[in-house]
């Protein structure tokens, strides 16, 4: 075999190194992560806006991705995210521009890309956003409205779901009943529901007659229809749940359906308020 076959071929084998011998922290290899911009193949797909972590393993097992030309199949070989050339199926990764976006989510849609029960999703009010990765940040449920945040940066998303992150949110629910400052304040001391102990950080009535009710309720963290539980545990009927802020992040007159960037000075909130 000549010496220019000979380097051709060694091009397209595939090779699975070894990690890199730097100095690790503690807690650096299980978050994918060394010290510097040393990341795992998977976690640089993600990093660079690409797809999810989930989808980078099955496109690296699959053979779709090269590094310097070279085909990876190794899960654990390590990128410098700034310097190595990343490819899937030949096309060069470069980092994908940061959206950060907000839509006032409808009543009756399911939070999700795709639904294998055929049901509409938020994404049917995105139709004129054209960023493949683009993702939810937490949910709302099909049966609850308001704001909702998307992005493709994958850290940030991460970073506002984190419960250590303790970013407030928001709620303003119509209920069935005459509420008052006794149930409140059972709320904000928690109720039992499902062998979980429920709690809201603040209550305050708005507004109400002889039948319904409006509260302002915020939450510091986000257990599954923790509100709707609550009330059901309480006994009153959830007529409507609208979430209007996310920390600073207010919903304001966004009409319902329609979407818009965050400004710059929203985006840099939500950035340093996770530590970024």
């Amino acid at each position: 075999m000549s010496e220019e076959a000979r380097s051709n071929s060694a091009e397209t084998e595939t090779v699975k190194q070894r990690r890199p011998t730097a100095k690790r922290r503690v807690g650096d290899e299980k978050a994918g992560e060394l010290p510097g911009k040393r990341v795992t193949l998977a976690r640089a797909l993600s990093k660079l806006g690409y797809c999810s972590r989930t989808q980078a393993e099955k496109l690296i097992a699959e053979g779709r991705v090269s590094v310097a030309g070279r085909k990876i199949t190794d899960l654990s070989h390590w990128v410098d995210i700034e310097a190595d050339r990343i490819a899937v199926d030949g096309t060069v990764i470069a980092a994908q521009a940061r959206v950060y976006l907000m839509l006032n989510k409808p009543r009756g849609l399911v939070t999700t890309r795709d639904d294998p029960e055929g049901r509409p999703t938020v994404f049917s009010c995105l139709d004129n956003v054209d960023v493949p990765s683009l993702s939810p940040v937490g949910r709302l449920d099909k049966a609850s409205e308001g704001l909702l945040l998307f992005t493709n940066d994958t850290v940030l998303a991460q970073r506002l779901l984190d419960p250590e992150t303790h970013l407030g949110k928001v709620y303003h629910v119509q209920l069935r009943g005459i509420f008052g400052e006794a149930m409140a304040a059972r709320m904000v001391e928690g109720v039992t529901e499902g062998g979980e102990l429920l709690r809201a950080l603040r209550v305050e009535r708005l507004k109400g007659g002889d039948r319904n009710s409006w509260i302002e309720i915020e939450l510091d963290e986000g257990r599954n229809r923790q509100i709707r539980r609550m009330l059901d545990v309480l006994g009153f009927e959830c007529l409507r749940l609208l979430r209007v802020s996310i920390g600073e992040i207010r919903l304001g007159d966004l009409p319902k359906g329609a979407s818009r960037p965050l400004t710059e000075a929203e985006a840099l909130y939500l950035r340093r308020r996770t530590g970024l």
